[in-house]
């Protein structure tokens, strides 16, 4: 397992960050997604403790906040040193009825952040998150109360999720000049089945040294290698909740591109596309989630695969993006230029 900064701070986490989603689900969307009790759920968090996986992500939303009771008490039930750990959750989903059950406003982050940590069973959250853009809430509002959370004690970074690139931009300029505690992190979709991150927000977070942390790497399970196109595949969590989108003949032509590439290198199509992320310079940590040990394991496995140029450009060529404006501009006129750079100065 290695470790990683994330984004431009001192933090070092896994390269590999453990998801809870699938943690206490009952009725409805989230037992569609898991229902896994404490003795399923500490199982899985001791595997990944004992792999080197310190990075927990959660959320206040997950199985209506028994995803963050039971994350907490595994935590406990395992004795895992808190000091190791980095712990991370989110807010903005709906908590509650009315208009202010959800949101990115100050009374619902200073609330919910209260509501997270008493759950978890913790004195502070390593890595709060939100979970997703707040259109009525001025962004102003939304960063200080975060700055407020992290001056308190009770957060030590920030981060946010499913956030354009400009509002990533906008946010990271308010909170220089407020002097405010920035986002460090993105969590978002990225992967061989969904490059669109590639286009305006890998740029950017590479720019502004902002972390990134992929969720849903297999494209909800998709890229597992369990399915083809004749469609004869039932089983798996898209038979019932298909999600994230992807475009599916891209999606099968990543899946046959892996094949030959697992075979050779002894591993999983699952494991090559996980490495596949791990090589990718942008990424900080690829959140896993499983409902059983075995698929937990598989996935760690992808540590250990190591991908040749070739095979990065094979999957590259497969999975790539159409052209679309401005970019195909921006590289034409911005190539040569670009060319008398150093490589390592290519990214700003």
């Amino acid at each position: 397992m290695r470790y990683t900064m994330l984004g431009r701070t001192g933090l070092f986490v896994s390269e590999l960050c453990l998801g809870t989603m699938t943690f206490g689900g009952q009725e409805g969307l989230w037992g569609q997604i898991g229902q896994l009790g404490q003795s399923e759920a500490n199982a899985l968090v001791k595997t990944a403790f004992d792999a080197g996986i310190t990075f927990i992500d959660t959320a206040n939303v997950y199985a209506e906040g028994r995803s963050e009771t039971i994350t907490g008490q595994a935590i406990r039930d395992l004795r895992l040193p808190r000091d190791e750990l980095v712990i991370a959750t989110k807010v903005f989903g709906r908590v509650g009825p009315g208009p202010n059950g959800t949101g990115a406003s100050r009374a619902h982050i200073l609330a919910e952040a209260r509501n997270s940590l008493k759950r978890l069973q913790l004195d502070h959250i390593d890595l709060y998150q939100l979970h997703g853009f707040d259109a009525a809430t001025p962004i102003e509002e939304t960063l200080e109360a975060l700055d407020t959370l992290v001056r308190q004690g009770l957060v030590r970074y920030v981060g946010v999720s499913n956030w354009a690139a400009w509002q990533v931009a906008k946010a990271l300029g308010i909170a220089q000049r407020r002097n405010l505690a920035p986002p460090r992190s993105l969590q978002a979709y990225y992967t061989l089945a969904g490059r669109d991150l590639e286009r305006e927000i890998v740029p950017m977070l590479a720019s502004e040294g902002v972390g990134l942390m992929v969720w849903s790497p297999l494209a909800g399970g998709f890229l597992s290698g369990k399915y083809d196109r004749d469609g004869s595949t039932t089983e798996g969590r898209r038979a019932t909740f298909d999600f994230p989108p992807i475009d599916k003949d891209r999606g099968f032509a990543a899946v046959e591109a892996m094949r030959p590439i697992a075979a050779a290198h002894g591993a999983t199509v699952a494991q090559v596309a996980l490495a596949w992320l791990l090589h990718q310079p942008v990424v900080t940590s690829v959140i896993v989630g499983a409902k059983r040990v075995d698929q937990l394991v598989d996935n760690i496995g992808a540590t250990g695969v190591r991908l040749t140029d070739a095979d990065l450009e094979a999957l590259n060529a497969v999975s790539a993006l159409a052209p679309e404006y401005p970019g195909w501009m921006i590289e034409r006129q911005g190539a040569y230029r670009k060319g008398l750079m150093p490589a390592a100065m290519t990214t700003r």
